[in-house]
């Protein structure tokens, strides 16, 4: 029989837009469902704002260093609620993009809720339309834990819309985004706490790139505090907020802000009308070809629970709409060598093993580390350094990761990634000659081994 549509996509994220797009300019008949905003997490509530607010906080750094270069800075105050409006109209922008970009593909866009009614069959919002294919893309929601007084509390969602910039916020959390809000609160003025129930953040991250940025951290300012776990939260008859922990110290805040984990966002969506089956962290199970347990039904981007950044949505979406409409282009999606970055500040940029990792596969390393203080901040009382470290194997010189903390570590580590995909050696990074003066030279100027580490030493 004659379906409605050739692919259904549920979520018009970075995801489930690319999948609509490329799949309609494929030649097939193409909807999508968005119940929320055009262009996911990521243009809304993530990535995209999240940058805008980091920069943001940039400026009061800014304003110190600049009597270094000779600048006298008058008086300078911050109006919260001027970045949020202003943020706000970047994002309402970037809305009527990926508004435009569908429309302009052929995709037709249903702006509702989608709930999968059969293997073939979606309804929004009372109207039914039938399917060959349903593309689940629904990516994921903060969760706070259910603990007395979580309604007190907030997540990064709420984050982005605070009418004013509180006081003193406490951060829960030991991820990118806990990190990164805890920059951007600090460097607006707010007195930032961080607490996090493990020895220490970022886990996942090279261990020598966690430790030098909890140190940089501590010199801005911030309260880390490792180990730490709250057990309640009581709303004071002043509006503030009492965080009573775990070791029944209690800690004192005017926000209290959870970035401890996102679920996949699945509510109503009808699921259990079909055979999709789910992992036991509650992510949809899908194969190599993001193809659920019912074959009608695939799904990809945060809501598989793989590697949860906006660039591998895209590159999943791609593969997806190749696969099913032009499957002559198809090539799977390449999850090694990765590149990402935190917008710590400093920022992290990554790709490649961490020294942990390279250990644990059995590999023999030649370690590269360097630590400077950055040419930018040379003429300021600024104490900060920045720290960059290559993870070479001892017996084939090839480069198997390469880490920075610092500024434009992500800018920086977007070339590295392409040399580490194309296999480059540690003799290569030497014969690269470097672009002086500049952070990202040293990357090609490591000379000396810092450490040598084997597996059994490790």
């Amino acid at each position: 029989m004659a379906h409605d549509f050739d692919l259904f996509v549920i979520g018009a994220g970075s995801g489930g837009v690319r999948a609509a797009r490329f799949a309609a300019g494929f030649g097939a008949k193409v909807a999508v469902a968005e119940s929320r905003y055009l262009g996911g997490t990521c243009v809304n509530v993530g990535c995209v704002p999240k940058k805008l607010l980091v920069y943001g906080s940039h400026f009061s750094e800014d304003f110190e260093q600049a009597a270094g270069f000779g600048w006298t800075v008058g008086e300078h105050q911050f109006d919260w609620p001027t970045l949020i409006a202003n943020k706000n109209r970047e994002i309402e922008r970037l809305n009527g993009i990926y508004r435009h970009l569908l429309e302009s593909s052929g995709v037709k866009l249903l702006e509702g809720h989608a709930r999968i009614l059969g293997p073939h069959e979606v309804e929004v919002d009372g109207q039914r339309f039938s399917t060959e294919k349903i593309l689940v893309a629904t990516g994921g929601w903060p969760v706070i834990p259910d603990i007395p007084g979580r309604e007190h509390a907030i997540g990064s969602n709420e984050a982005f819309f605070l009418e004013q910039l509180p006081e003193r916020i406490l951060i829960v959390g030991g991820g990118y985004i806990a990190v990164e809000f805890a920059g951007i609160f600090n460097g607006l003025g707010s007195a930032t706490t961080q607490l996090y129930r493990g020895e220490l953040f970022l886990r996942g991250f090279d261990d020598t790139v966690r430790e030098h940025l909890a140190e940089e951290l501590r010199k801005k300012g911030i309260d880390l505090q490792f180990n730490a776990d709250i057990a309640r939260i009581d709303k004071q008859s002043d509006g503030s907020l009492t965080a009573t922990l775990k070791d029944g110290r209690q800690l004192h805040a005017d926000c209290i802000f959870y970035a401890t984990g996102r679920r996949p966002m699945l509510d109503n969506l009808g699921l259990e009308n079909t055979a999709v089956k789910l992992r036991e962290d509650g992510f949809i199970e899908v194969d190599e070809q993001y193809q659920t347990a019912e074959p009608s039904v695939l799904a990809l981007g945060d809501v598989i629970g793989r590697v949860q950044l906006t660039p591998v949505a895209l590159a999943e979406g791609m593969a997806v709409a190749r696969r099913l409409f032009k499957p002559e282009q198809y090539r799977p999606v390449d999850y090694q060598h990765i590149p990402t970055a935190v917008f710590s500040q400093p920022a992290i940029g990554t790709v490649g093993l961490t020294e942990q990792q390279a250990l644990e596969a059995g590999h023999e390393l030649k370690i590269f580390e360097s630590r400077f203080k950055p040419m930018k901040l040379t003429l300021t009382a600024a104490d900060e350094k920045t720290l960059m470290k290559l993870v070479v194997d001892a017996s084939t010189d090839k480069v198997l990761g390469c880490h920075m903390v610092g500024p434009d570590a992500g800018e920086i580590v977007q070339g590295l990634a392409i040399a580490l995909k194309a296999g480059a050696t540690k003799q290569l990074f030497d014969e690269t000659i470097g672009v002086h003066p500049t952070s990202a030279e040293e990357f090609v100027t490591l000379r000396s081994v810092t450490r040598t580490v084997t597996p059994e030493k490790a």
